[in-house]
């Protein structure tokens, strides 16, 4: 089932990206620091009671663009256009708009605009279910600003929700109405196709990609960065295996996203990463691997979803008989965090190599759903063991008594030892050397856990 989404709509300052690191539970919605990676967030997940929804900001639509407290010009077509845009893309995207107002400075001339089109749009219908829109009085930090809200009824929304972001205080209430106006999970049919994700940046060559494995032009294929919005599912049938083939929006530095349209796109791309078995991570072989190719190779491991990597364009590269080498030799390094994914070199404008893309991403997706035995899996473990023992500071030693492999999709392995706490990362991650040197598991990614044996 799809998480819902919603939209944090309003003007500059009132608070909207305190609400989002609120009720996404962190304390900086762009940076998330994990060993192996910095990954930039370009959206939030978030929970109420047991359901699950995505946030994301729109941006602050500031009718100033100097960035000066000025009154407001409601006859600047330019800033009225802006607004509308913005506004009218997340009712088209979301299914519930949090309207975000503030309740120290009052209602002002940018609020009356953004609500007359969000109050305008639940009359359009146009072929689409229009979500509701929750109004939010922020920054009522006290009793005699919260009992002032009622000037907001003037934007004919409904009640005001009045909280404050800040200190968490009375969000419960504005919660429970939001779960409520979600639209009704239904049960989506059963795929059995393997889907296979095409992701990277803006123009390495995703969309040319694809049109060369299906055969046909199925996408827009352009030099402008961004061309594509959606995510564009492709079914096609390969030595009798269905796939689905997703093509997605290029994934930019979270800085570099041009608040609006770009913003849904790159949502789209993530949530195909979660949905896809394989991702292929396109990287532009004239441009080299950079650090947003490693930010979204970040984004396919946090997801444990397997991968390969396909260098494109690489008919413009100048070579000798030492070029691919150093090439992998560079990925391996920026990737090391994925030493286990092969890397394919490819032409999508001439064809070059990509008749291998397809095999080696099924072959991921075989190794994914791979299953090894109890026994043979134990004989790796305790040879590791007899080969290494783990010490802490304090002196113990990590013994390890049984491993069995509890999951496929990813490959979960669990290990009963006498104390999870003397497992470190490093040690894990020798382990995982050990298993993937005996077993495999290309372009996958595996999860080990430790258990206490009573």
């Amino acid at each position: 089932m799809k998480r819902p989404i919603v939209a944090l709509v309003g003007r500059p300052n009132v608070g909207k990206s305190t609400l989002y690191n609120r009720l996404s539970g962190t304390r900086d919605a762009i940076v998330d620091d994990i060993p192996g990676t910095t990954r930039d967030r370009l959206y939030g997940r978030a929970e109420w009671t047991g359901v699950e929804f995505d946030i994301i900001d729109t941006g602050g639509i500031d009718p100033d663009p100097s960035g000066q407290k000025s009154p407001l010009s409601i006859g600047s077509a330019d800033f009225v256009d802006e607004i509308r845009d913005q506004a009218m893309l997340a009712v088209q995207e979301a299914d519930v708009v949090l309207f975000l107002v503030d309740a120290m400075s009052g209602i002002t001339p940018a609020d009356r605009e953004i609500g007359s089109i969000l109050r305008k749009s639940q009359k359009i219908v146009d072929g689409k279910r229009i979500p509701p829109v929750l109004l939010v009085a922020n920054k009522a930090d006290s009793d005699r600003q919260r009992q002032n809200v009622h000037e907001f009824y003037e934007l004919g929304l409904g009640d005001p929700y009045p909280l404050s972001a800040i200190h968490g205080t009375e969000t419960g209430d504005m919660l429970d109405a939001l779960v409520e106006k979600f639209p009704p999970q239904t049960v989506e049919e059963t795929d059995d196709s393997i889907k296979i994700a095409i992701v990277g940046k803006p123009n390495v060559g995703k969309s040319s990609l694809l049109n060369r494995l299906v055969g046909e032009e199925r996408v827009i294929v352009s030099d402008i960065a961004g061309t594509t919005r959606d995510a564009i599912d492709t079914h096609l049938v390969f030595e009798d295996t269905p796939i689905t083939l997703i093509d997605t929006a290029g994934i930019r530095r979270r800085g570099k996203i041009i608040p609006g349209v770009e913003k849904f796109s790159v949502l789209r791309s993530m949530r195909a990463i979660e949905d896809a078995d394989v991702s292929l991570l396109v990287i532009d072989a004239v441009d080299g691997i950079s650090t947003q190719d490693a930010h979204i190779a970040g984004y396919i491991l946090d997801e444990w979803k397997s991968v390969v990597v396909v260098v494109n364009k690489w008919d413009a590269i100048e070579k000798d008989s030492f070029t691919m080498q150093s090439y992998i030799e560079k990925i391996r390094n920026e990737l090391n965090f994925m030493a286990y994914v092969p890397i394919l070199f490819i032409s999508a404008k001439n064809g070059q190599r990509v008749d291998q893309v397809l095999p080696t991403a099924l072959t991921v997706q075989e190794e994914r759903l791979a299953r090894i035995t109890t026994s043979k899996l134990n004989d790796v473990i305790h040879d590791a063991q007899d080969k290494h023992h783990a010490t802490s500071k304090t002196g113990r030693s990590l013994q390890m008594y049984y491993a069995t492999q509890v999951r496929s999709d990813p490959p979960t392995f669990m290990i009963y030892v006498n104390d999870p706490k003397l497992a470190h990362f490093s040690y894990t991650r020798y382990l995982e050397n050990q298993i993937r040197k005996e077993f495999g598991f290309i372009g996958t990614p595996i999860r080990i856990v430790y258990k206490a044996r009573r």
